[in-house]
C-alpha cells in the first residue's frame, strides 16, 4: 500500500447523501482543510496559490471540504525542483475506510538531472495493485501543469494537460471491482517516502536540500457534490464521457513513448496469471 493510501484510510467516511451538480473553485482557504503538517502549508495570493513543504519535522496534506461522486477534478502542480529523491508529491481522490476507493497521481522524487516518475494507481473496494508509471514529456518543475481525474460509471481517465495517459474501464460484468458507490474527497500532499520512492528506496532523502516545496493552483471540480440523503446527479456531459478515436491515438502515443511500468505486463509479479482486466479490451 502506498503512503497516500494509508493516509486516505485515516479518516472515517459516513455514507449516505444526495449529490448536486457543479462545484468549481479557486480558493484553497474556502475549498480545503489542512489536515496534516499545518506549519508546512502556506496559502497565498488570496487563496489562489498553495505551497506544501517537506522538512525533517513533517510533510503536509490537504483534503477537500466537499465529497464527490463522479465528475472531473483538475489541479495544476509545479513539482519540487532540483534533487528531490525520497520525496513524493501527490494529488488523488479517496473515499476512506477499509474498503476505500482511490485514484492516485504520485510524483516520485528524483536525483538532480533525472526525470520524475509519475506513479498512478487505482483502488476499488480496498484493493489496489493496479500500478502504471510514466515519464513526462516536459520538466514538471519549471512551470505548472494540469493533472486531471475523470470518473464516471463507464471509466476512469487520467489526463496530463488534457492528454489522456490512462484508462480504467468498468468491467464489473467480468468480475473486476469498479469504484461507483463511495463519495471521495480530493487530496494533495507531500511527504518523505525514501523507503521506496526513488530507485526502490536505494536513494534516500537528502535533508540538506530541505525544505522541499511543491506548488498548487487552479483546483476545479466539475463534479457531483455529496450533500444530503438522495443520490441524484442530473444530466452532465462528463457522465457519459469516453475517449474518442483521436484520444485513443494520443493515449497509444503516450504508452509507446513514456510508459515505464504496467502491472499488466509484469510476469514476475503475476507468474500464475494476470488480473482479469488485463485480458479485456480498452
Amino acid at each position: 500500500m502506498s503512503s497516500s493510501s494509508f493516509l486516505c484510510l485515516a479518516f472515517t467516511l459516513i455514507l449516505g447523501g444526495s449529490i448536486v451538480v457543479g462545484v468549481r473553485g479557486n480558493d484553497f482557504t474556502r475549498d480545503f482543510d489542512v489536515v496534516w503538517g499545518r506549519e508546512n502549508a502556506r496559502i497565498l495570493d488570496g487563496g489562489r496559490l498553495l505551497e506544501l513543504s517537506l522538512d525533517q519535522r513533517s510533510g503536509s496534506r490537504i483534503e477537500s471540504k466537499n465529497r464527490f461522486l463522479f465528475g472531473r477534478v483538475d489541479l495544476q502542480i509545479k513539482l519540487v525542483a532540483g534533487g528531490s529523491a525520497g520525496t513524493i508529491t501527490s494529488f488523488y481522490i479517496c473515499s476512506g475506510g477499509a474498503t476505500h476507493d482511490e485514484v492516485d497521481f504520485e510524483f516520485l522524487g528524483n536525483v538532480s538531472g533525472e526525470p520524475y516518475i509519475l506513479h498512478t494507481n487505482i483502488f476499488s473496494h480496498g484493493k489496489g495493485g493496479k500500478e502504471q508509471q510514466f515519464y513526462l514529456w516536459f520538466d514538471p518543475t519549471q512551470d505548472f501543469h494540469t493533472y486531471s481525474i475523470l470518473w464516471n460509471p463507464l471509466n476512469i481517465i487520467l489526463f496530463v494537460d488534457d492528454t489522456p495517459i490512462r484508462v480504467f474501464k468498468n468491467y464489473e460484468a467480468y468480475g473486476v471491482p469498479f469504484p461507483k458507490n463511495q463519495p471521495v474527497r480530493a487530496f494533495a500532499s507531500i511527504w518523505d517516502a525514501d523507503d521506496w520512492a526513488t530507485q526502490g528506496g536505494r536513494i534516500k532523502t537528502d535533508w540538506s536540500k530541505a525544505p522541499f516545496v511543491a506548488s498548487y493552483r487552479n483546483f476545479r471540480a466539475n463534479a457531483c457534490v455529496w450533500t444530503g440523503d438522495y443520490p441524484a446527479c442530473g444530466d452532465t456531459k462528463w457522465m457519459q464521457q469516453e475517449l474518442d478515436w483521436w484520444s485513443w491515438m494520443t493515449l497509444s502515443w503516450v504508452r509507446m513513448n513514456y510508459l515505464l511500468y504496467d502491472y499488466c505486463t509484469d510476469t514476475k509479479r503475476f507468474g500464475y496469471g494476470f488480473p482479469p482486466e488485463c485480458a479485456l479490451p480498452n
